[in-house]
């Protein structure tokens, strides 16, 4: 007990004081995929002590090591450490660039910040050519989509868009549709992306596209304004709403991949590289900041390609065709 209070302590006073700080320099309403972390880490030890907040400063490898094993003992995976470590990171980095502290070299050394890609999260080849099929047949009939019909509209136009990000997508303008061209921003990296949509993309988009003409946004997801707190939260409810409808329609159609917004993304990926299309290529199309980001969708594809090959090159072998 006294081991596990260790840990509360180091953690909770390492976000008592980077909480405020962290709102502060990167404004995290503007960045979704950073800010959903914060209130839920700042609760997780309030109902144990009311500690007092540890300065920035002190912010060292053995502090950083015992936020990483007290995540690692709440049965965190390696992939949400990594999430929550490269958070403070982030902040520290921020709060070094402003000379609030002094740098010191290989603080983070020691702790995980990578991506482990032993977890498939792309749809089989079978199941998004049949969801693209199935939703490019409902559009024939003209009416207007139910609420399952409707889900499934807005998964296949995010895969047609190269994997557009929910947050993207929910945050579209309607200036940033011009004719069949898309052109955006990613919320996360800052990439300007341009995509032109196919005439069964731009269907869809009528489909489902925000009919009040005083709304700013393409799609009736938001309707706060941009950048406020009830906006994020619209946002977040907007998320895991559309998540809980895409686990519905799964069961509906009794597919064996699963699916969530994160599926649309990995699925173009997966899909454009078992096209043969190159890492760059996909990396550029889909905003990454680097094509390393890019490659940690493929690994498991990659590995796989690679056991192939080893299969064919031992068959070759036992088949007595090479000779030396």
């Amino acid at each position: 007990m006294k081991s596990c209070l260790s840990h509360a302590i180091y953690f909770y006073n390492l976000y008592s004081f980077l909480l405020p700080t962290h709102i502060l320099l990167l404004n995290l309403r503007t960045i979704p995929s950073t800010a959903k972390y914060i209130p839920e880490r700042f609760s997780l030890t309030y109902s144990l002590l009311h500690p007092i907040p540890m300065p920035m400063r002190k912010l060292s490898p053995t502090v950083l090591k015992r936020f990483e094993n007290y995540l690692r003992q709440r049965n965190c995976s390696w992939n949400t450490v990594s999430t929550y470590i490269k958070t403070v990171r982030s902040v520290y980095h921020r709060a070094v660039d402003r000379k609030y502290i002094r740098y010191v070299p290989r603080l983070f050394e020691h702790v995980y910040t990578g991506t482990r890609a032993d977890r498939k999260k792309a749809l089989e080849a079978s199941d998004i050519s049949s969801l693209v099929r199935e939703t490019e047949r409902s559009l024939q009939g003209g009416t207007l989509p139910n609420t399952q019909q409707r889900t499934r509209i807005f998964f296949v136009l995010m895969f047609m868009l190269r994997g557009i990000p929910f947050v993207d997508l929910a945050y579209l303008h309607k200036r940033d549709l011009q004719g069949n061209v898309l052109s955006y921003r990613r919320r996360k990296t800052g990439r300007a992306l341009t995509v032109s949509l196919t005439p069964e993309a731009m269907q869809m988009v009528r489909m489902v596209a925000n009919r009040n003409p005083d709304s700013p946004y393409l799609f009736p997801i938001l309707q706060s304004e941009e950048g406020t707190e009830a906006a994020y939260r619209e946002y977040q409810s907007a998320l895991r709403g559309f998540n809980q409808r895409l686990a519905v329609l799964r069961q509906c159609l009794g597919m064996q991949s699963a699916l969530s917004t994160y599926a649309a993304r990995h699925t173009w990926a997966t899909m454009a590289y078992h096209c043969e299309i190159h890492p760059g290529i996909i990396s550029e199309a889909m905003g990454h900041s680097s094509i390393t980001v890019t490659e940690t969708y493929l690994k498991p594809f990659s590995n796989r390609k690679i056991d192939e090959a080893n299969q064919r090159v031992i068959s070759f072998v036992r088949s007595g065709a090479c000779t030396v």
